[in-house]
């Protein structure tokens, strides 16, 4: 057993000052305040004033993309590129992650060696590996279907069946709707990859249109198929309140990156679990020109902020919030810890700290000028990682 102490102890309804943290085996057996805290030949972790917070729950995260795959046609050893992930995302405060692999159809223009399919199953296949091997964090998966990738519905349902997918979400990225509404940002986009001309730009933006699409029936097939495994589903970038009815019609309980704020608030009305990304928050604004995040969060809209592509968003997001808008600090722990584990059927074992739960514990200094740094990360009891920055 060992202790944390003189920490801000971040729980699900309140911070509590003054009190222990106690943490046997892989649980965390109990909080006391610190006047009836028995500490005698415990080892000690000092939180130096800092935050105890739940480890961070990031339910939508490519990055895995970035790393075994970092250059256009490199890709990398997958097994290595998870382990490697995982010592970036333990310094960001990340103890769960969903890795969001897509599979998408035919990309002309954004060419990426992971995203080919026999890639993405190879790294299914080895976070699915991960699980009966010692690691550092906690590796699910996010598979993330477009709707023109006809012929890899099989193996996305084989995935599903053999127990691989852990929250399954449906995009559509045809131009003209959705994220990629505005078809003069879309081309602006698709010009970031490669060189074009406009009659090239417009006759993918065609051929993206004109594709064939799975049908109705296959995403419902497949949504009750993962909810029947306890499995989430989550729509993407909607865009209109109808679409709201009708996906959530599917057992859709998630709603991730709604385009604008009306589809936000219907969105939650609803009682859908709406995602923002943290990037946005950092960067003032969506890259695509939808709604923003600090916006949105500051209407009550938002559940849960991911980090999307960028993992130090996460911590730097909330922080920012508070220290920009004045949001408040406590509510905002609750979008990064307790709600996306809630979102994804976890929240029996993780996403706050309390008596029985898995030890995922993450300790947050700040520095002189403010500047949050993840000090200390425990996973399963375990210390992961533990740094001095003072």
């Amino acid at each position: 057993m060992f202790a944390i102490v003189n920490g801000v102890i971040v729980t699900e309804q309140q911070f509590l000052y003054d009190h222990v943290v106690f943490i046997e085996g892989t649980t965390i057996q109990q909080i006391v305040h610190q006047s009836e805290a028995q500490l005698d030949g415990l080892e000690v972790i000092d939180a130096n004033g800092g935050y105890v917070s739940p480890g961070f729950v990031d339910i939508h995260s490519d990055y895995i993309e970035t790393i075994v795959s970092p250059r256009p046609n490199s890709l990398m050893n997958m097994t290595i590129g998870l382990r490697e992930s995982e010592r970036i995302l333990m310094t960001h405060g990340i103890t769960t992650i969903f890795h969001s692999l897509s599979y998408y159809g035919d990309d002309k223009y954004s060419h990426k060696a992971i995203r080919n399919p026999e890639n993405v199953q190879k790294c299914v296949d080895a976070i699915s590996a991960s699980h009966d091997e010692p690691h550092l964090i906690r590796h699910r998966l996010h598979a993330r279907f477009e709707i023109d990738s006809i012929d890899q519905l099989q193996q996305l349902e084989k995935n599903i069946t053999h127990g691989k997918v852990h929250l399954l979400s449906f995009m559509d990225h045809t131009p003209g709707q959705g994220q990629y509404r505005n078809l003069e940002i879309y081309k602006d986009i698709m010009r970031g990859y490669r060189k074009m001309t406009d009659y090239e730009a417009d006759t993918l933006i065609k051929e993206q249109i004109d594709k064939e699409k799975i049908t109705l029936e296959d995403i419902e097939r497949l949504s009750r198929l993962a909810i029947s495994r306890n499995i989430a589903v989550a729509s993407h970038d909607d865009d209109d309140v109808q679409k709201l009815g009708l996906v959530q019609s599917y057992g859709t309980t998630i709603s991730e990156f709604p385009t604008t704020l009306d589809v936000a608030k219907e969105a939650k009305r609803l009682g859908l679990q709406t995602i923002a990304g943290a990037p946005n928050i950092l960067l003032g604004g969506s890259h695509s020109g939808n709604l923003g995040a600090a916006e949105a969060i500051q209407a009550r809209v938002i559940d849960v902020i991911c980090s999307d592509y960028y993992p130090p968003a996460m911590l730097h997001g909330i922080f920012e919030l508070t220290n920009k808008y004045e949001e408040d600090l406590h509510a905002l722990f609750q979008l990064v810890t307790l709600n996306p584990a809630k979102a994804v059927n976890m929240a029996h074992e993780i996403g706050s700290i309390a008596a029985g739960k898995k030890a995922d514990i993450i300790i947050i200094e700040q520095m002189a000028d403010g500047y949050p740094v993840v000090t200390s990360t425990i996973v399963d009891g375990k210390v992961i990682l533990q740094t001095n920055y003072r």
